[in-house]
């Protein structure tokens, strides 16, 4: 693994860790595919940093967690929008 994907991986898991934002947000902030963040702060990131990726990975299990709330609010907005 090069120095550049190492140092982008942390990078993008401090982002995560700071703002408690999901894979998509950050994917958005950096500019990145969703899958090249998610590759990054998950499978990457364990082997550079364990400590790190167990805290993003316990926030991503929140946020997995809670997609399908998410996910029921951003309909309820869309067909509220509607009428």
């Amino acid at each position: 693994m090069t120095e550049n994907i190492a140092a982008r991986a942390v990078l993008e898991a401090e982002y995560i860790l700071e703002n408690g934002c999901t894979v998509r947000e950050a994917a958005t902030h950096f500019g990145l595919s969703k899958s090249t963040v998610h590759a990054d702060v998950v499978y990457k990131l364990k082997e550079i940093d364990l400590d790190l990726y167990r805290c993003v990975q316990a926030l991503m299990d929140y946020h997995f967690s809670v997609r399908h709330l998410r996910g029921g609010e951003a309909t309820r907005k869309k067909y509220s929008a509607v009428k």
